[in-house]
């Protein structure tokens, strides 16, 4: 893979994510009753940082819990021949029934991880909703899902990946386009 372009560096990562923390609180009047859940494995830093700007702005700290959804997904039996899941497991210790569960990932693609996630979810809890903040954008839906919250619109064409990089786990806070 070739690295074409860096599209957020630290400072347009942090900015997004204040205002998507701004637009939580604004849509839900407020953090009551929230509940924000990271899909592993990027996702989960996401929303420990949401959850600091959220107590930052209205001092309040919203639960917050880290979504495995290796077992949901539709493309299990491929993930394992690969050897690709690593069983992760989920930490929620907060009741999600009738709260607003605010999924929190790194980047939106097909439309499948949230899907598995949603479903995931509802297997713990029944949420009065699901709401989904993602950092990237990049397009190319394979399911009618759409985030509430987006970090930033990023159009690429299926021979692009993203790459997001976070301190907490690559040392790093940066996103970028690699071509195949």
């Amino acid at each position: 893979m070739k690295k074409k372009t860096e599209v957020l560096d630290q400072s347009a990562m942090n900015r997004a994510l204040t205002r998507i923390a701004h637009e939580i609180l604004e849509k839900n009047k407020g953090g009551e009753d929230i509940v924000i859940v990271g899909i592993k494995t990027r996702g989960v830093p996401l929303a420990e940082r949401l959850q600091e700007k959220i107590k930052n702005i209205e001092d309040l700290e919203v639960p917050i819990g880290e979504l495995d959804i290796t077992l949901y997904r539709d493309d299990l039996e491929k993930a394992v021949e690969a050897n690709e899941p690593e069983l992760k497991d989920t930490k929620i210790h907060t009741d999600v029934t009738d709260k607003k569960v605010i999924l929190v990932d790194d980047v939106l693609y097909t439309g499948r991880t949230v899907r598995a996630a949603m479903d995931a979810v509802m297997d713990i809890g029944r949420p009065s909703q699901i709401q989904l903040a993602v950092l990237v954008d990049r397009g190319h839906r394979e399911l009618p899902i759409r985030a509430d919250y987006v970090g930033k619109n990023i159009p690429t064409s299926d021979k692009e990946i993203i790459v997001v990089q976070l301190q907490e786990i690559d040392d790093l806070d940066q996103v970028s386009i690699y071509e195949k």
